[in-house]
């Protein structure tokens, strides 16, 4: 995929703008927090984030969903970084998230200019908005407020994410729980239109939906039969599919993931039911109609990295973002 940077028009990065002005502020947290401290931090992330994606675009999923992790359980404190025997990358959900070596990398060229002044959390959510960027082609890019601190709780025991087995309105209510309305919950989901899954995730729905030994109802008999063949039953491996079923743009930050699942292509279970739930498929229908999806999803993200964030007084900013500054202020096992 060819990458532009900074090629956005100008009525998007506007829209986007006044958007994240809207929410500019939230305790300590506002757009162009290190102007004083470390003014060139922007600037230092993404060209790390820039390399990186150039030699794997896959890192801005994977990034989407470390973020998404990190602030679904506990907040947005890079607490999901922390090393231990039983912290959060130990937790089943986890297991499988990817991206630290990106941040390890990030936090060595931004300490390098301002040292121990930027958070491991904060250069989470300020490399997921470039990946974001990055991944659209250049076509969105949306102001973050910045002033996260680094939390000192990592346990694997409190995870609490939402399973893509959950019906809409279980998962709309976790969402509620962190106060991300049913429209951030529907935009964030979006952010399935890159990234893959695994076949284990999806085996009920091809060969037996809620024991009933035949396949999801819900799911297009054509993508039941394209998915069969890629991954059958009974096979020593756990084959890997495009969660945007879109094969031209299923690399690349757009609105067909809404396109998709009102044809009934939806991957996970959660995804398909957002087109069909009577929550949620008003919503669905009107961004997949729409033309600003992009400026939408960069509102979710921001709303979502208001989540539980931490302070000075409950939180630091971490040496390295694998460990705590002082073991024994840290929980990790």
């Amino acid at each position: 995929m060819a990458v532009k940077i900074f090629s956005t028009t100008s009525v998007l990065i506007l829209s986007i703008a006044l958007l994240s002005f809207g929410h500019c502020c939230y305790g300590q947290l506002r757009v162009g927090f290190y102007n004083k401290d470390c003014r060139n931090v922007e600037n230092i992330v993404f060209r790390v984030v820039r390399e990186a994606f150039i030699k794997d675009s896959s890192l801005a999923p994977a990034m989407i969903r470390l973020y998404f992790h990190d602030c679904f359980s506990n907040g947005c404190d890079a607490s999901l970084l922390l090393d231990g025997t039983s912290s959060e990358k130990k937790a089943s959900p986890n297991l499988s998230v990817r991206g630290y070596e990106l941040i390890d990398d990030i936090k060595t060229a931004v300490d390098l200019e301002c040292h121990e002044i930027v958070s491991c959390a904060d250069i989470i959510a300020i490399a997921t908005r470039d990946l974001v960027n990055l991944a659209s082609g250049g076509k969105t890019w949306y102001a973050i407020p910045t002033g996260r601190f680094d939390g000192v709780v990592s346990l694997a025991s409190t995870v609490d994410l939402p399973s893509p087995r959950m019906t809409v309105s279980q998962t709309a209510q976790k969402f509620a729980d962190r106060k991300l309305s049913l429209t951030d919950m529907v935009l964030l989901l979006g952010g399935h239109t890159i990234g893959v899954a695994h076949c284990s995730f999806i085996m009920d729905r091809l060969y037996n939906f809620q024991n009933t030994k035949q396949p999801d109802p819900s799911m297009d008999s054509k993508l039941v039969q394209d998915l069969r063949a890629k991954c059958p039953q009974g096979s020593s491996s756990d084959g890997i599919i495009n969660l945007d079923q879109n094969l031209t743009s299923s690399n690349t930050m757009d609105v067909s993931f809404y396109k998709e699942i009102n044809s009934r292509r939806g991957i996970l279970h959660i995804d398909q039911q957002l087109a069909i739930d009577g929550m949620t498929s008003k919503l669905v229908s009107d961004i997949a109609n729409g033309n600003d999806f992009l400026s939408r999803f960069g509102q979710a993200m921001v709303n979502l990295g208001f989540v539980g964030v931490k302070n000075k007084g409950n939180g630091e900013i971490r040496k390295s973002c694998r460990s705590c500054n002082s073991p024994f202020f840290c929980a990790t096992s």
